[in-house]
C-alpha cells in the first residue's frame, strides 16, 4: 500500500515538474571519494525527450501545494488539481533507488511554496544534506532557490547542491505583475545576488585552500516563460544579457508557454508558442555566450523579433553582407566565428591549420565546415564554389531551398526503408 502511495505521488509531482526546463546537469566536477555513491562530472549522461528537453535527472517537485496563485502555473492555489507532497526521506529513498537501477544520474528538486519560503527551502536543503552526508551521494543535485528564504539556508544549499536556480518567471517586471501579482521581482532577484557573491568568494578560497568546501560548483541559472505575455524577443534577450552580466549566471533557459489553464490574462488555450521560437532564443543565447555577439547585433528596435525561418547567426550575416566575403586564410578568429556554418571548434581548427599552409574547400570540409552555408561568406585557396555577387535575400532563398531539398530527400529515404 505504501509503495502504491509513493508511485501515485511520483506520477503527480513528476508531471507537475515537467514545465521547468532549467535542468541541465553540466558544469560540476564533484568526485567520488571514500567509496561513496555516484559521481558527477562534465561527462554526466543525458536523456532527451522528443522536444529536446533533458530528463536525465529525477525531476520532481517536493510538493505541488502552493500559497501563490500565478496565472500561468498548473500548481496555483486556485487550480482544482490533485495535490501531493513527498517527505524528505521519500525523496532521498527515491533518488538512491533510481540511481542504483541506473535510471538517473542525479536529482532536480523544485517545489511549490507551502507555508512560507524558509519552511520550503529548509526541506529542500535537508534532502540534499541527507543524500550527501548519510548516503555519500556524489551524483548531481540541482535545487531550486526559494525567493524570500534566509541567507543561512541559501548558504547551506550551496554547500550540498551542485547548481541552484531561481526562476524569473516572466521576462519583464510588468509581465510578472500581470500574471503573478503576489510575487515581488526584487525578492526573486535577491538570492541571485547573494549566490553570486558567495560563489565568487568560495572560488577564490578554493584556489588558496585545496580542502575548502565546494559551493554550488555548477553555478546558478534561471528560467523565463516566453509567450505568456507579449514581450518581444528583444526584451527577452536583453533581460537575459543583463542577468548574465550582473549575476554571472551559467545559463538562462527559455520555456515556451504551454497553455494549460484558462485565464483572461493569458493567451487562448489553443495558442501555443511555436517550438521554433524557443529554439531561436536558445541559438541567440548561444551566440551571446560563445561567439562574442552583443545582444543588439541579434535583435534591436528595428528588428525586435528573431527570424523563425533561419537561425540568428545567418540572419545577422545576411543583414551585414558588407563584412563578407572573408578570406579564410587571413581573417581573425572573431570574424571567422561570425561565418554561418562555422562553429567554435571549427573556427579554432581553421586558425591552427592555416599555419601549415593555405586552406582550400577540401580542407574546410574535412574540418567540419558546413559548406552549403559558409561558401556564400568566405573565400579560400580554391576557385570551386567561387562566390557570386548575391544579395542577402537571394542567399537566404538558396539556403532555404537547399535545406528543404535535403529534408525531402531524407524523408524519402526514410520512407523507402520501410
Amino acid at each position: 500500500m505504501n509503495e502504491e502511495r509513493i508511485v501515485e505521488k511520483l506520477n503527480i509531482l513528476a508531471d507537475a515538474a515537467k514545465y521547468d526546463v532549467s535542468c541541465s546537469s553540466s558544469g560540476s566536477k564533484r568526485k567520488n571519494e571514500n567509496k561513496g555513491l555516484g559521481n558527477a562530472s562534465n561527462g554526466i549522461c543525458h536523456t532527451y525527450t522528443e522536444d529536446g528537453r533533458c530528463v536525465s535527472l529525477l525531476k520532481i517537485l517536493l510538493t505541488n501545494h502552493c500559497i501563490f496563485d500565478c496565472a500561468y502555473c498548473v500548481s496555483r492555489k486556485t487550480n482544482d488539481i490533485k495535490r501531493a507532497a513527498f517527505t524528505v526521506q521519500e525523496v532521498v529513498d527515491l533518488t538512491i533507488n533510481f540511481y542504483r537501477r541506473n535510471y538517473i544520474e542525479g536529482l532536480f528538486l523544485s517545489s511549490g511554496i507551502f507555508k512560507d519560503a524558509d519552511f520550503t527551502m529548509e526541506r529542500l536543503v535537508r534532502v540534499a544534506k541527507k543524500l550527501r552526508t548519510e548516503h555519500k551521494f556524489n551524483g548531481y543535485i540541482h535545487l531550486k532557490s526559494i525567493p524570500g528564504a534566509s541567507d543561512e539556508l541559501m548558504m547551506e544549499a550551496g554547500l550540498y547542491a551542485d547548481r541552484l536556480s531561481v526562476n524569473l518567471e516572466m521576462p519583464t517586471e510588468e509581465g510578472l505583475k500581470l500574471l503573478a501579482p503576489e510575487k515581488d521581482r526584487k525578492e526573486m532577484i535577491k538570492p541571485m545576488g547573494f549566490l553570486k557573491t558567495e560563489i565568487i568568494q568560495r572560488t577564490e578560497e578554493k584556489k588558496l585552500f585545496k580542502k575548502a568546501p565546494m559551493f554550488a560548483p555548477a553555478g546558478q541559472s534561471t528560467q523565463m516563460i516566453v509567450g505568456a505575455t507579449p514581450e518581444t524577443d528583444m526584451q527577452v534577450l536583453y533581460t537575459a544579457a543583463s542577468f548574465y552580466k550582473s549575476y554571472k549566471l551559467r545559463r538562462v533557459y527559455y520555456s515556451g508557454y504551454v497553455p494549460v489553464l484558462a485565464d483572461k490574462r493569458l493567451p487562448e488555450l489553443n495558442t501555443a508558442v511555436p517550438m521554433v521560437r524557443e529554439n531561436r532564443l536558445y541559438q541567440a543565447d548561444w551566440l551571446m555566450r560563445n561567439y562574442g555577439f552583443h545582444v543588439n547585433e541579434i535583435v534591436n528596435h528595428d528588428q525586435p523579433l528573431l527570424d523563425l525561418d533561419i537561425d540568428p547567426k545567418l540572419s545577422w550575416a545576411l543583414r551585414n553582407m558588407e563584412v563578407f566575403p572573408l578570406d579564410i586564410n587571413k581573417a581573425d578568429l572573431q570574424l571567422i566565428l561570425r561565418v554561418p556554418g562555422i562553429g567554435v571548434q571549427s573556427a579554432h581548427k581553421i586558425v591552427s591549420a592555416r599555419k601549415f599552409g593555405k586552406l582550400n574547400w577540401d580542407h574546410l570540409k574535412k574540418l567540419g565546415i558546413a559548406l552549403n552555408r559558409a561558401r556564400y561568406f568566405v573565400t579560400c585557396n580554391s576557385s570551386e564554389f567561387e562566390r557570386r555577387d548575391l544579395t542577402g535575400s537571394r542567399i537566404k532563398q538558396f539556403i532555404l531551398a537547399e535545406s528543404t531539398s535535403k529534408y525531402l530527400k531524407n524523408s524519402h529515404t526514410q520512407l523507402n526503408l520501410f
